[in-house]
């Protein structure tokens, strides 16, 4: 079981913070990296608000991991550490801050607390959460197990404590063929999202059993999308997430993770590029590499973006909300945890 802190109503003065000389001269070089995506006119709005945060870490002792999704604000503003599913865990796994602050969604949260049962985790918005890990059960899996006795079962980190502790092992997009062919099995149960099994399923030779869970922002991208990019950008290098339907995978020019699309970015420097996931991973890339040109055909995540910067600044001032898991749950979700950490990123991250 997981449970949570609301935030006491009063315990802090929302009034909009003053940008002040200080402010300005703190916040100056992360000016520079948001000058695209802040416009002049927002930004005395948003430098209090950075600076304020980036105050209240070091009262705290207190670190902020940040999502690919994260908007600019927050990932370019005032993370310390960011990247996919399988970076923001290993870092958990790594810090040595009292107090972390999960900027993402619900299951990343669970996924650091689980790690760290000694810290405080911290998620600025309850409602951030994941259609992929609300649509299966911890009974859902006991009853794939019944279905295919003995067969190890591997779960995607897009899932809940509960879920988790019913795994063998876990996996992100990074590292599922690896985890996948490191059980040493002919067949695995792969949970819960169906197009990253059916891709996983075109690596390796194991039999993939799936089940039938989306990504609402990855499943709604289609061939048609992709053709008429290329049509309108002759010559673009579209990179696509494996939670995407394969006849897009199929289209597409690289196939991998958030942080593999990165890594790719940066191999290629392709003068046009169209990342086909979470529209604010365009930006936040884009922001590395202000000479390329980012096509933006993306979805917004309706989770992601629950997370903002008032609300990071809420988190830390009333040290709310707080993510713990139930102890029985969480001793044997690490477990699943800790041994997809120990086979690492693989060679596809």
């Amino acid at each position: 079981m997981t449970t949570t802190t609301p935030a006491p109503p009063t315990l802090f003065d929302n009034r909009p913070l003053p940008y002040t000389a200080a402010v300005a001269a703190a916040t100056a070089d992360v000016r520079e990296r948001l000058r695209e995506s802040v416009p002049d006119i927002e930004w005395p709005i948003v430098a209090p608000l950075i600076a304020r945060i980036n105050e209240l870490k070091r009262e705290r002792n207190a670190i902020i991991l940040a999502h690919n999704y994260m908007p600019p604000t927050i990932y370019h503003g005032v993370a310390d550490l960011r990247g996919d599913s399988l970076a923001l865990a290993q870092m958990a796994n790594e810090t040595a801050a009292e107090v972390i602050v999960l900027c993402g969604v619900h299951f990343m949260a669970e996924t650091a607390a689980i790690i760290n049962p000694e810290k405080t985790v911290l998620i600025p918005d309850l409602r951030a959460g994941c259609s992929l890990a609300e649509g299966i059960t911890g009974a859902d899996v006991r009853r794939l197990r019944a279905e295919h006795p003995g067969v190890p079962v591997v779960t995607y980190v897009n899932t809940s404590a509960e879920v988790k502790a019913e795994s063998d092992i876990c996996c992100t997009s990074a590292n599922a063929v690896e985890v996948v062919e490191s059980l040493g099995s002919d067949r695995v149960l792969f949970l819960p999202d169906e197009y990253l099994a059916a891709w996983v399923a075109t690596q390796t030779t194991v039999e993939i059993i799936d089940y039938k869970g989306h990504c609402m922002v990855h499943e709604r991208f289609t061939a048609a999308d992709l053709d008429a990019l290329r049509a309108a950008r002759p010559g673009v290098l579209i990179l696509s997430h494996p939670e995407s339907p394969p006849e897009v995978l199929a289209a597409s020019d690289f196939v991998g993770s958030t942080s593999a699309m990165i890594k790719q970015v940066a191999a290629r420097r392709p003068a046009s590029v169209a990342l086909m996931t979470e529209c604010s991973m365009s930006d936040n890339v884009a922001a590395e590499f202000p000479e390329l040109e980012f096509i933006r055909p993306c979805q917004l995540c309706p989770h992601m973006g629950r997370i903002t910067l008032p609300k990071v600044r809420v988190s830390l001032e009333t040290m709310t909300h707080r993510v713990t898991v139930d102890e029985a749950v969480a001793a044997r979700a690490r477990q699943a945890v800790e041994r997809m950490l120990a086979v690492g990123r693989g060679t596809r991250g």
